[in-house]
């Protein structure tokens, strides 16, 4: 946490920068008001790298058009209808926005949006107090009415008024509470947090754009744990996300079978520090965090205990990527993220079969060419799924998992394995069988694939023995 005097400071210096400069002198030139708000002014009292500038003014979008118009290289309005015109000046790209006071009408899933005309009462409608100050400019004065420089020392997330009118305002700043907690460690404080369990039922007003969105900020952040724990503990992930909460299996007296709930969200924080490990410096990888999440979701319905008290949930994987694939598409997730999650989760299995004997070279092969090109996101699944407080069984897994990395690496530098294809092509099939394409130029190449899969690399002469027997004793009587 900076002090006061070091964050106005790197403010202050933001402000002279020559394109803000220049930006805030015509604003005043005009008669107009504008100011520094939100994010990057808290972050400049965390520390935090300031960036994603947002600046707002009493302008409206017409009036804003004619004051950057005139001083910038290129400006555009696809945003006007929010009152948001954005514009590159010196080279740096802005944004600046009417003061709004942005609500829903109870009816519609999308906001109504209303301008405002005072900086205050833009602040006061926002979201949450550390987002509810702003700096003037030219002036470079900090606005804090709701106390937000407070609730950063405090490391607490609280709203400018009550969260019942702020959450009624917007149903969506119930999970932008959720994603705050994850990106910057604080906690809602109580009547927030009882307001979130109140008017959970709200967030169905809600586009299912938006909530796909927010969770996705939420999930890829550092540490999204305490965020996920929020959104369930508030009933919000009931509704947006109700396979989560339902992890939360009834424990036996017995203990026969780990907290599924937990497991997951153990399975997430390590699936994430693997991958920041292994591709360091690199976007957050969605697909492998919902992967992470959803791993499991097929447990409660696949639930049995067998004879003896033995808990079992065969066939979870089959059936948690049926409905991975059902609710990523409900929360408007484009088809191939929908593909790569359910694909992982319907793989996140299949290693584990290795560690009871070794594994035959075509089991390797059948392995990387189940994953395709999801392999490496794999690998860190299957790893992270490991949370066992056994250490011999987890040095036991995790040697395991070394061992057929080690054999993924060898036999793909011998046969290219993230290619594998068979040693002849559908041309070299039709003209070897004097057939036309069709059926059976398919029903060939599967043959000759399974071929290659078994036995690795045959070349192109005993690929073609092999096909041509396979062909007479398919047509032979």
């Amino acid at each position: 946490m900076e002090s006061a005097a070091s964050a106005i400071k790197r403010l202050s210096d933001l402000a002279a920068t020559p394109h803000i400069s220049r930006l805030s002198s015509a604003f005043s030139a005009a008669g107009f008001e504008l100011a520094l708000v939100g994010g990057p002014v808290r972050d400049a009292f965390l520390g935090r790298e300031l960036s994603d500038l947002d600046l707002t003014t009493n302008a409206r979008p017409d009036e804003i058009l004619a004051i950057v118009t005139p001083i910038s290289e290129a400006h555009w309005d696809i945003g006007r209808a929010f009152g948001t015109i954005g514009a590159r000046i010196q080279g740096n790209t802005v944004e600046v926005t009417t003061y709004r006071s942005d609500a829903y009408d109870g009816e519609t899933r999308k906001p109504v949006v209303e301008f405002g005309d005072t900086l205050e009462g833009d602040l006061v409608r926002r979201d949450f107090t550390v987002n509810a100050m702003a700096l003037r400019l030219p002036e470079r004065v900090l606005v804090d009415p709701s106390g937000g420089v407070e609730d950063l020392v405090a490391r607490r997330l609280t709203t400018p008024g009550t969260p019942e009118t702020s959450f009624g305002d917007d149903p969506l700043r119930m999970m932008r509470a959720a994603r705050f907690t994850a990106q910057l460690g604080f906690t809602v404080d109580a009547p927030t947090a009882a307001a979130m369990h109140a008017l959970a039922d709200r967030i169905s007003i809600v586009s299912m754009e938006r909530v796909r969105d927010e969770l996705g900020k939420l999930l890829c952040s550092p540490t999204p744990r305490a965020g996920l724990q929020l959104l369930v503990d508030s009933g919000i992930a009931a509704i947006v996300l109700p396979e989560l909460p339902e992890l939360k299996l009834q424990i036996d007296e017995h203990f026969h079978h780990k907290d599924v709930y937990e497991h997951s969200l153990t399975v997430l924080d390590q699936a994430i520090e693997l991958e920041e490990s292994r591709h360091p410096g690199q976007a957050p990888d969605l697909v492998l965090r919902l992967a992470a999440l959803l791993h499991d979701i097929g447990k409660p319905a696949t639930k049995r205990t067998e004879p003896g008290g033995v808990v079992t949930f065969h066939h979870h994987d089959v059936v948690g990527a049926k409905l991975a694939r059902k609710r990523l598409k409900e929360l408007r997730y484009d088809n191939e993220t929908v593909a790569d999650v359910s694909r992982l989760i319907e793989l996140h299995l299949r290693f584990f079969g290795y560690t009871d004997g070794a594994w035959t070279d075509s089991a390797v092969r059948r392995y990387v060419r189940d994953a395709g090109p999801l392999l490496d996101r794999l690998h860190i699944l299957t790893r992270a799924d490991v949370t066992t407080r056994n250490n011999r069984k987890a040095d036991r897994l995790a040697f395991a998992y070394d061992n057929l990395e080690e054999r993924i690496q060898a036999l793909g530098e011998e046969e290219e394995l993230a290619a594998i294809r068979p040693d002849l092509d559908g041309e070299q099939i039709m003209a070897i069988l004097g057939v036309k394409p069709g059926r059976e130029v398919g029903e060939a190449y599967r043959f000759l694939l399974e071929l290659r899969l078994e036995n690795g690399p045959l070349g192109a002469d005993a690929a073609t023995e092999r096909l041509r027997e396979w062909w007479a004793s398919r047509v032979t009587p």
